[in-house]
């Protein structure tokens, strides 16, 4: 029962305490005025348990709370920005390319802030690589959640269940998808920075980063498309959740990996 005294565990069980009684507010109340706070914590809920459980977990971090701060916020703001300028051209004029030219553009613009903190060269260790990059994802998966579960509230006509489904599902996956994504990214560029003494880009870091847009498109391709049979819409499931196990996996032996001796 030790995890009961981990800052994650305690700031996830007290926001979660505060969505339902927002909530239960809400409908008490029909005050319209709590829907932006449920749509906020909700949002933010497990991104933030899913950065502060790393920063519990990794050893040899180097990266103070300021600039994990930065990347979460400022990282996740900058990212959802040049993602959907981008975006919209994408999605108008690369015909069937479309999911493969969002991941390079959303796999891009999440690495700017942590790429910030990788040239200036001061913060080296691979955890705080994995720190920089998870943060800035979760700010973005945040960012990008409150625009999903706003929408959907609204063509929802206000309907609550629908509204927690979204939060639930995309809260529930954000470690599978984006942080996994980035944190592998920047993993491997601060990992190869440690083994040669300087910034580098070679292959390993071209493959991570290829990887992470492979896994990435696919993602969003098999939750894109809804199967004509009961049968095909299980595989399209079991396909998507192919791909989370699959970036859950490779974020966790990145992890294993900052927390051994280099080599």
């Amino acid at each position: 029962m030790g995890f009961i005294k981990r800052k994650w565990f305690q700031i996830f069980m007290i926001g979660l305490f505060l969505l339902y009684a927002m909530e239960k507010t809400l409908i008490a109340t029909n005050n319209l005025n709590f829907v932006p706070s449920v749509i906020l914590l909700g949002s933010f809920l497990i991104p933030i348990t899913f950065v502060t459980y790393l920063y519990e977990t990794l050893p040899n971090w180097e990266v103070s709370f300021p600039a994990m701060a930065t990347c979460f916020l400022w990282g996740g703001a900058v990212g959802t920005l040049v993602a959907g300028t981008l975006e919209y051209n994408v999605l108008e004029t690369l015909g069937f390319l479309p999911m493969l030219g969002v991941g390079l553009i959303e796999e891009s613009a999440k690495l700017i802030f942590p790429l910030g903190f990788y040239l200036k060269g001061r913060l080296r260790s691979e955890a705080t690589g994995i720190l920089l990059g998870t943060a800035s994802a979760m700010g973005f998966a945040a960012l990008e959640t409150m625009g999903y579960a706003f929408v959907t509230l609204l063509r929802s006509q206000g309907n609550l269940l629908v509204l927690d489904g979204v939060l639930f599902a995309r809260g529930l996956l954000s470690p599978a998808g984006h942080a996994a994504w980035t944190g592998l990214v920047c993993a491997v560029l601060w990992r190869e920075r440690e083994k040669a003494g300087r910034a580098v880009l070679n292959w390993q870091v071209l493959g991570a980063f290829l990887t992470a847009i492979l896994l990435h498109a696919l993602w969003d391709i098999f939750n894109s498309f809804r199967g004509a049979t009961f049968i095909a819409s299980i595989n399209l499931e079991l396909l998507s959740i192919l791909v989370a196990y699959t970036s859950l996996t490779l974020l966790k032996r990145r992890i294993s990996e900052a927390k051994s001796p280099l080599i």
